[in-house]
């Protein structure tokens, strides 16, 4: 069966010297069986990997190529890019998967010229002959494309695919990390970990409840935070409410803001507009909750409540509550 190499994404949750595996990385294991064996790319300081390995080998990880070295944990994304695209020219692998995550989308760019592949680049499926399904236009458009220079290269949106556990050997098979000068230009000084609340991480959240305009203020947000709350839920906003510093910035679902695909999706006072369909259409169930019947977001919803928000969430968030 042919190999196909997956970059894992790590997220240092439990510090760095105990990384764990973000579920993108499950998500691109499981994507890449289409396309043929998948073989789990860890490229990090030295230990990285001992720490994963297990959880690699439960979604379907045949091998674990190991590049662990200072060199890659000390500079940006250029050396990561660098030693893969040995890995690919030593192995030639049927395709490369990476985690659409904006680090993820770099290196996989760098990668493409370094090898002369071709690239695609936040695709939701995978098809066994190597076609790609890409929502494009600010979702207007649904494209399905294929490389045809190289090794292909993709990057999964996250929440695309659903990981599925495929226990495999996972063997672990070091790789020699050799990175030239002009890979080290631009060096790590200092890493800062933000703090993380005991909500998920909005763009790996199975649910996401975000409010807009509708909220009116700040302070009225905590409704909004009650209801995912309660639904073991993710945070968003829609770029009217974060300009409006309803929200942090960081939160913002839309075109120029985060892209996610959960299951479930709830708006709460969004509008619709096409910039903040383009972040969040893609989701499995839609949700929308607006006092104005018109509003662009029911065009897009599964199930629509016309009311008041600060009536129709706080009974949906008691109701939730009362029944778990």
């Amino acid at each position: 069966m042919a190999e196909v190499l997956v970059l894992a994404e790590l997220n240092p949750a439990g510090g760095s010297d105990n990384p764990t595996v973000r579920k993108t990385t499950l998500e691109a294991l499981t994507a890449a069986r289409a396309l043929g064996e998948p073989s789990a790319v860890v490229l990090g300081a030295p230990g990285t990997a001992a720490s994963v390995r297990a959880q690699l080998a439960e979604y379907g990880a045949a091998k674990v190529y190991v590049a662990e070295s200072d060199d890659i944990e000390q500079f940006l994304v250029a050396p990561k890019a660098e030693v893969l695209a040995q890995l690919v020219a030593e192995k030639a692998p049927a395709a490369v998967v990476i985690p659409s995550s904006p680090e993820g989308k770099e290196i996989a760019g760098r990668l493409a010229i370094k090898t002369g592949s071709g690239f695609l680049t936040d695709v939701t499926e995978i098809a066994a002959d190597g076609t790609a399904t890409q929502v494009a236009f600010a979702g207007q458009t649904i494209v399905h494309s294929q490389v045809t220079v190289g090794t292909p290269i993709y990057t999964l949106r996250g929440n695309s695919v659903t990981p599925e556990p495929a226990p495999a050997a996972a063997a672990e098979e070091p790789v020699t990390v050799s990175v030239s000068e002009a890979a080290k230009q631009s060096r790590v000084v200092d890493r800062v970990v933000e703090q993380k609340s005991s909500r998920p991480e909005l763009t790996e959240a199975s649910i996401v409840v975000s409010g807009g305009r509708g909220v009116a203020s700040a302070e009225n947000f905590s409704i909004i935070e009650a209801l995912a709350d309660s639904l073991g839920a993710a945070v968003g906003a829609s770029r009217a409410a974060v300009d409006s510093g309803f929200y942090p910035h960081t939160f913002q679902v839309g075109q120029t803001g985060k892209t996610v695909s959960p299951q479930l999706y709830i708006a709460v006072g969004i509008s619709g507009a096409i910039q903040h369909r383009a972040g969040m259409q893609t989701s499995k169930t839609i949700v929308a909750i607006n006092k104005d019947p018109e509003a662009p977001i029911f065009e897009l919803a599964d199930f629509g409540i016309i009311g008041d928000l600060n009536t129709v969430v706080p009974a949906a968030t008691e109701q939730i509550t009362a029944r778990k």
